[in-house]
């Protein structure tokens, strides 16, 4: 359990335990890397590990846990979009309820520079928001910017290019474009009760899908924002789209920010992204 987390509380984490089977065993994460330590001791060792954190504390786990160990992921953060992608409410309560009964389910991950990811990873402005968001740091209860601040530091990302992403990047075998969104799943990410999808089409059980604006000007925003919450159609002289690939290699024409699951890896030239099929097993 990740005491930080955002919505994760003295009151909550005593609550959740108790939802939990009995004799499950608590133990709080202090530092950034530990939750996947944690998973690594866990491995093969346990009936079942259950996670109480937000979208970095799930990345970790992920990052560390073994094929066969059953993960509960349990909602504790501002989006937390893994646990919803799969189903599980928003209430960490009634996840943990849920999950303390749960059935196993077999997912398949990304892997972006041999790191693994849940749900999306980006090159470009949707990870230089996501630093955006970082620099605002957290307030003193630990919780993060909520959505109004994710929106207002991407507006102010945007308007730092003047509103105009030209193509920067080269996806082998596929094209140019002004950034990249990879998808192990349906929703990218959430804007309070609606998911953004944008790539409708991926799923758990398939490979990686890839979205990438060939360029974006501010025009274009209104579209770009509709197509993303509607999951609907995108035309082929505006996107670079691949469905169910196993692996995806792209070029940068200068360091660009990286993020997977939300969590900022850095700037990169190069960025290999591998689906990693049926990798681990997660209750639902």
């Amino acid at each position: 359990m990740n005491p930080w987390a955002t919505g994760v509380d003295e009151a909550r984490l005593a609550a959740v335990q108790d939802a939990l089977p009995a004799g499950t065993e608590m133990r709080l994460t202090t530092r950034s890397g530990e939750a996947a330590e944690l998973a690594s001791e866990a491995a093969g060792q346990v009936d079942a590990l259950y996670v109480f954190g937000g979208d970095g504390t799930f990345n970790e786990a992920l990052n560390g846990i073994d094929a066969s160990t059953p993960l509960g992921l349990i909602p504790g953060g501002g989006t937390s979009v893994l646990p919803r992608a799969l189903g599980l409410p928003r209430d960490p309560l009634a996840a943990a309820a849920r999950l303390a009964g749960g059935s196993p389910r077999r997912i398949g991950l990304g892997r972006v520079n041999g790191h693994r990811f849940g749900f999306g990873a980006g090159i470009g402005l949707d990870a230089e928001i996501v630093r955006a968001v970082d620099e605002l740091g957290r307030q003193p209860d630990g919780r993060r910017p909520g959505d109004l601040w994710f929106a207002w530091a991407g507006v102010r990302t945007i308007s730092r290019h003047r509103f105009r992403l030209d193509p920067v990047l080269e996806v082998a075998g596929y094209g140019r474009a002004a950034l990249a969104l990879v998808s192990n799943c349906a929703a990218y990410s959430y804007a309070g009760r609606l998911a953004l999808r944008v790539a409708p089409e991926a799923s758990f059980e398939g490979g990686l899908d890839l979205v990438a604006p060939v360029r974006l000007r501010v025009r274009d925003v209104p579209r770009v924002l509709r197509e993303a919450f509607t999951g609907g159609q995108r035309r082929q002289d505006r996107y670079l789209y691949v469905h169910d690939t196993d692996r995806l290699e792209i070029v940068c024409d200068r360091p660009l920010p990286l993020q997977a699951d939300g969590e900022d890896l850095g700037d990169v030239e190069r960025a290999v992204f591998e689906a990693e099929r049926d990798a681990v097993t997660v209750l639902v």
